[in-house]
């Protein structure tokens, strides 16, 4: 399953409805929750051994954040990331 989270503070109720294999992409607001100093860091973290997570590269421009204040093994992907990822997953959550 395909899980947008646009949500800022991102709820740690979100993160325990995901399931293994499924593709985290934080969007908009979301994205300044994920960076290393934050308060998801650790749950973020473990996420990663068991999901994708993805953030757009835009939504990052648009507020000033560089790639190297993620947490490390959060993928950047452009709009077409974003679109590939919607045609291979035909289940999407969104989260807003």
């Amino acid at each position: 399953m395909l899980h947008l989270i646009f949500q800022s503070p991102i709820e740690t109720a979100v993160l325990e409805r995901t399931e293994a294999g499924d593709v985290l992409v934080f969007l908009e607001n979301a994205t300044l929750r994920i960076l290393q100093n934050g308060t998801l860091a650790d749950s973020l973290t473990g996420k990663l051994a068991t999901h994708r997570l993805c953030v757009l590269a835009e939504d990052l421009v648009i507020r000033g954040i560089s790639p190297d204040a993620l947490i490390k093994g959060i993928e950047v992907i452009d709009y077409a990331g974003l679109v590939d990822l919607t045609v291979k997953h035909p289940l999407i959550q969104s989260w807003s």
